[in-house]
Formats: C-alpha cells, structure tokens, sequence
C-alpha cells in the first residue's frame, strides 16, 4: 500500500537523480539493504549507523523501546522518509537513482496511520480492491472482475471473508488490520511492513493477527515480512530474524534463534528481563 499523499509530495526533489532517471539495478539479492543509515530532525539523531539487509527468505521482527526508532526505521524503508545519510537499496533500486512513486507501488506499509486514511463508510472489499491503484477511493479508477475476486479472495484468506460487504466503521479492531493486511497483499508486493499492527488490539484481534501472520511466514512463495514491535509476545512461531535497536543504533541482529535472549532484550529495553519461549512462541517478564 502507497497511499500517503498528505505525506509526501508528488514534488519530492529526492525522488530521482536529475542525471539519471532510469531505473537502476544494484545488483543485489537483497529484498532491503540498509548501508550507513541515519536521519537526524532538529538536530536530533533519530537515526545513526545503521546497517541492516532483508534477504528474500526472510521475515524479520524489529524490537525496541518507544522512541527508539523503529516507526522511522520502517518509513525510510517504506519509502516515505529520506535518509539524512547513508544508502538505501529497495527491492534491488538504489534511492535517488529511481523513481520513487514508481518503487512504493512494490512496497506494502501497514500501520494505524494507513488504517485511519480509509473513509469509514466504504465496505472492507472496496478498501482492499481499490489499493490496486494505491488509492483511498473505488470510483477514482475502474475495476474489472478479477479486482473484486481478488479482494474477496484476500479478505478470506485474511479469516475476514464474512465481513467483505460490511462497512469497515463497523468491523472490529482485528477485523479491521486484517483488512489492512488484505489490502496490502492486493498488489502483491516485493515486501511487507507492519508498523505495530497489533496496538490497540484485544487478545482475541491478537492472537488472530499473529496467526495470519504466522501463516504468510510460513509459505515459501510470500513476500518477505518486516514486523516492528515492542512485545515478544507478538513475534509470530515462524519469523527467522530480529534487528534489536536502542536510541536509533542496532544493539544487535541476525537469526532469532541465535540472537533473541534474555541479556539483549535486557539491554533493549533498559530492565532486567527473563525471556522464555514455549510452542514457538516468546513471553518476556522483569526478572
């Protein structure tokens, strides 16, 4: 899903290269390759040093504390916040040597902000067939058939098919981000990013998400999945890696089972903490 237009300009200088407009090829696999990162508002840095890459395979949890960073780790990597340095290579394009508008039709973001951008009146299968077009509304663009099937087909496989027809004011909070989480499937895209998903939810809209999630991990031909989060508890069984940042650095990074411990989840969230893990899943309390 693309369709933040309030946020970013369509005049955004960054965009392109004024040398080269074309699209350019880095050569890497990478799905994201993040070199040297930072991004630095009021003189703050946000953002410092980061290096991080999403190799296709790979379905990535991004752990911090509020205010670490991470929500601005995601939007650069969605395209929607320039770095104040470093590189950024997005689905094998180097930004600022390719079209930007063009590139975040392959990038999938889905975040509470997205979810308040939709007119509560349209129905669930409206909102996710129109973001064929990253748009907000149906009747700006035609649709055939096959665009309706589609949607209907996401909504279901999301476990929300019942509720196609229904106005998305009226869905629950978990029906409503598993809708946001069809949406962003419509276009099948190079990559999906989920900026907390789960706030808000009850424990029922939880556990139903971090199943839906779970299974779009688990199928060797999705896209590869990037979840940022604060709560071990969200982790889905079969994610594979996690990047710990704290005060906009990378504590640490790599394969989930050989990195997530109790002595890092400790140094990313400043407390004393024991992680346990039982049937897949993590639960972390204050030692």
């Amino acid at each position: 899903m693309t369709d933040e237009p309030s946020q970013v300009p369509d005049t955004d200088p960054t965009d392109t290269d004024p040398t080269n407009t074309d699209p350019v090829s880095t050569g890497s696999e990478a799905t994201l390759r993040l070199v040297g990162v930072g991004f630095t508002r009021d003189g703050r840095d946000l953002l410092d040093g980061i290096d991080w890459q999403v190799q296709p395979g790979e379905d990535w949890v991004v752990l911090g504390l509020n205010g670490s960073g991470k929500t601005t780790l995601i939007r650069i990597a969605a395209l929607y916040e320039h770095p104040s340095r470093g590189t950024i290579d997005v689905l094998g394009q180097r930004l600022g040597r390719t079209d930007v508008r063009a590139l975040r039709t392959r990038v999938a973001l889905v975040s509470s902000a997205m979810s308040d951008l939709m007119r509560p009146q349209l129905t669930a299968s409206e909102i996710v067939m129109c973001a064929k077009h990253a748009a907000l509304e149906p009747w700006w663009h035609t649709y055939s058939s096959a665009d309706r099937d589609r949607a209907l087909h996401l909504l279901d496989a999301q476990g929300v098919g019942h509720v196609a027809e229904h106005r998305f004011a009226t869905l629950s909070s978990g029906e409503r981000q598993r809708t946001m989480l069809a949406r962003a499937l419509m276009n099948e895209p190079g990559v999906v990013l989920l900026d907390e998903p789960t706030a808000g939810l009850d424990l029922r809209g939880r556990e139903e998400l971090v199943d839906r999630l779970d299974a779009l991990a688990a199928d060797p031909d999705a896209s590869p999945l990037v979840l940022v989060t604060h709560h071990v508890e969200e982790i889905p069984p079969a994610f594979t890696h996690v990047l710990a940042i704290r005060d906009g650095r990378v504590l640490d990074q790599g394969p989930i089972d050989d990195v997530l411990s109790a002595d890092l989840l400790s140094a990313t969230f400043r407390l004393p903490l024991v992680l346990e893990r039982r049937d897949g899943r993590f639960t972390a309390r204050r030692a």
